[in-house]
């Protein structure tokens, strides 16, 4: 098709609303606020009950972001984050609505704030690159990020406004998704990047398990 042609796109912001579940720490002392994001075709209340299966999660305060786009599987209501379309649009609006979730949830809980309260953020698939981006592009300073089964956004590899927090990356070892050559990339970035990272590989496919949940509460005691 000649290029006289074709449509002039448009591009045209609006509000919508976001939807973000909340559950304060059970146990004292409090550890900081651990910040959910879920994947594609999952919904908040997906990400926080996995948050909820870590163990020691009543040390922490738990929140869970869902993503802007809703739609219908079998009936629940999920979401996704974003698509390959108007790509740089969509990371631009998700970063401006994860800062204002974020504090949100730092308003709910009536913390104080990051500096009081050490923030991590932990993302499944989809999310994961959410968690990335909220960290190295959002407004407020982190302290860790748990990667599940989804590889750091190629943008983050050159274009960061702050320093990488600590990383930890969960793989399972049969995962169609996240492959080994993904993590093996990703591995080499963070080690060429002298970012501190731990990798924690479990028996699976791309999903959580108990062995992986055991790893992430061994990594956030050491925080």
């Amino acid at each position: 098709m000649d290029n006289e042609c074709l449509p002039r796109v448009l591009h045209l912001g609006t509000t919508t609303h976001g939807r973000i579940l909340i559950d304060p720490a059970d146990a004292r002392p409090v550890l900081g606020i651990l910040v959910a994001f879920h994947g594609y075709g999952q919904n908040a209340a997906d990400a926080l009950e996995e948050v909820r299966r870590i163990p020691g999660a009543e040390s922490w305060h738990l929140a869970a972001v869902q993503a802007l786009h809703p739609f219908y599987a079998r009936e629940k209501v999920v979401a996704s984050w974003m698509t390959r379309e108007d790509r740089e649009i969509a990371i631009a609006d998700n970063v401006q609505y994860v800062n204002q979730a974020i504090a949100r949830v730092f308003e709910g809980l009536e913390a104080g704030g990051p500096g009081d309260d050490p923030l991590v953020l932990f993302g499944f698939s989809q999310g994961v690159a959410m968690a990335y981006r909220t960290a190295l592009l959002g407004r407020f300073p982190v302290r860790g990020v748990i990667a599940l089964a989804g590889d750091i956004p190629p943008e983050l590899r050159r274009d960061a406004v702050r320093a990488w927090p600590r990383v930890l990356i969960g793989a399972g070892d049969t995962d169609r998704f996240y492959t080994a050559e993904k993590l093996a990339a990703d591995e080499a970035f963070l080690t060429a990047q002298g970012i501190v990272h731990q990798v924690a590989r479990f028996p699976g496919g791309h999903e959580s398990t108990d062995a992986f949940r055991r790893a992430a509460a061994a990594w956030l005691q050491d925080l």
